[in-house]
């Protein structure tokens, strides 16, 4: 990150069981579908016989007419009327999605952004000056593409690559915690730091081969 060129300093080993796993495009559309949905609030509303404005009078005697019997004319037979089971709002649509579908998830898109050439490492995220344009010129140097993600073990990030990026829509800074299959889809290039690539690895590895499966496989609670 120091120089525009891309110059080639080591080789990282990474994890065949993060980086090098089958992909599950299955797994992955449901990540997607759940981040989503998640944050998605309906606010589409209808009123009932109740909240419609008049109707409050019988619009006819009960008998004696040969018409048919009706209480209100904001029934919902009638135009004008009350919605019966109409949509009310605001309606969520969050739903949990089950923990080991969210870690396989993130496996099989790393394995996926790996497999395209799309994930690159590097030693820091030091960069020598603030200026946009040369985290730009970096950016269309090494063929990252329109959009990158940078990832570091931690959220305090070097001053410069946080003002360069603050003000360039197409490039976001993240850390690993945040690190999630939507924003990794989202972006054409994931630049992971070499902490973050040993934070994600310990992470995703430790979730593989956990002891207590079953208890995170239960129904999930939201007082849990």
């Amino acid at each position: 990150m120091d120089t525009v060129e891309p110059a080639h300093s080591g080789i990282v080993e990474l994890d065949n069981a993060v980086f090098g796993a089958s992909p599950r495009i299955d797994i992955v559309h449901q990540n997607i579908e759940w981040q989503r949905k998640y944050r998605f609030v309906s606010f589409a509303h209808t009123k009932t016989r109740n909240e419609v404005r008049g109707g409050g009078r019988k619009p006819w005697p009960q008998k004696g007419l040969g018409r048919a019997r009706h209480g209100s004319i904001r029934s919902p037979l009638w135009r004008g009327g009350g919605i019966a089971h109409g949509p009310r709002s605001p309606t969520t649509h969050f739903y949990m999605l089950p923990f080991f579908n969210r870690v396989l998830g993130l496996v099989s898109t790393l394995s996926i952004k790996l497999a395209q050439d799309d994930l690159r490492v590097v030693k820091n995220l030091e960069i020598p000056t603030d200026d946009p344009q040369y985290l730009q010129d970096l950016v269309a140097a090494r063929q990252w593409g329109p959009s990158v993600l940078f990832v570091d073990a931690t959220d305090v990030l070097s001053r410069n690559i946080s003002i360069s990026a603050e003000n360039i829509d197409h490039i976001n800074l993240m850390p690993t915690y945040g690190l999630n299959v939507y924003s990794m889809l989202k972006h054409n290039t994931v630049v992971l730091t070499e902490d973050a690539v040993r934070s994600v690895e310990s992470k995703l590895l430790e979730h593989l081969n956990r002891n207590d499966a079953r208890a995170q496989m239960c129904k999930f609670k939201y007082d849990k």
